[in-house]
């Protein structure tokens, strides 16, 4: 039988964790849970060869994604259980769910070399995420690099290895299904996740007061061509997004230089400019010299 004491402490622990919790705190935990369902019916589509549903269920997946994190900023609901719970949200709806979609639509007829680019994709996006998380909790790196991600997102990750899919729902060529076609997307997706590049964040853009207008008039133009040529939009803005990654990669090396420039140099060791300071004490008249 546990002491009193500890069975206290239990009750005390259980208490805790049934502690209430607003409604407004739980809306970004909400917006992941319908994530991860749009990643289960992606797979769902894609099980049943209803392809553009499969990927549509996935640019929902990474809109949902997008706007929970910002959402628990906003309403002060952030938390250790909603960060796991959007991590393995994010290994469904862009690792898994893409992965499975690219071996039905294509890659199954590479047999065996498709199933382990498939594995590969998967574990690269796993590991990605995990080196994610541990990063969240350096704090003693500067501010600025907040701004930037190391390797390409997740979800950017899961557009560049659907790329080739978008593109045959709009040219219908036999070559963009062929599974060294694929396979390319996949490679190149799986070493950008766990590389080391450097890319844009655009969480701490700020639009300037008088640009504000203009911006709101720029989204509400891409948010009309998304809904009127869906899949022309997305390529577009993929191949923007690749394209953004060498600028990203120079912006951070200039920041890295500016920083060094700016670092105080490095304090000599105690004692190193004072020969004196490690000398014994002064020998006594009349002895003899040390052997």
């Amino acid at each position: 039988m546990r002491p009193n004491g500890a069975r206290f402490a239990m009750r005390a622990e259980r208490r805790q964790r049934l502690k209430g919790l607003h409604i407004n705190r739980m809306i970004p935990n909400v917006l992941t849970l319908l994530a991860l369902a749009a990643g289960l019916s992606a797979v769902r589509f894609a099980l049943n060869e209803r392809w553009e549903l499969a990927v549509l269920a996935i640019v929902v997946a990474g809109i949902l994604d997008g706007l929970d994190g910002r959402i628990a900023r906003i309403l002060k609901g952030a938390s250790r259980f909603g960060a796991e719970l959007d991590s393995l949200s994010d290994f469904l709806c862009f690792g898994v769910a893409p992965a499975l979609t690219l071996y039905l639509w294509s890659l199954s007829q590479a047999n065996q070399i498709g199933w382990a680019l498939v594995l590969l994709l998967c574990i690269c996006c796993a590991l990605r995420l995990a080196r994610f998380n541990t990063d969240i909790d350096d704090e003693v790196r500067p501010a600025w690099t907040r701004s930037y991600f190391t390797g390409v997102p997740s979800p950017a990750g899961a557009g560049i290895a659907l790329c080739p899919m978008v593109l045959w729902f709009q040219i219908d060529a036999d070559f963009v299904r062929h599974p060294a076609f694929v396979g390319c997307f996949v490679l190149a997706t799986s070493f950008l996740l766990v590389s080391r590049v450097r890319t844009f964040t655009f969480k701490r853009i700020r639009v300037p007061q008088r640009w504000i207008l203009p911006a709101m008039l720029g989204i509400g133009l891409y948010l009309a061509l998304l809904f009127s040529t869906p899949w022309v939009t997305l390529t577009l803005t993929l191949l923007a997004y690749v394209v953004s990654i060498p600028f990203s990669v120079r912006r951070f090396e200039q920041h890295r230089r500016r920083q060094a420039e700016q670092a105080p140099p490095a304090s000599p060791e105690a004692g190193a400019t004072n020969p004196a300071a490690h000398a014994g004490p002064p020998a006594p008249i009349g002895s003899p010299p040390a052997r």
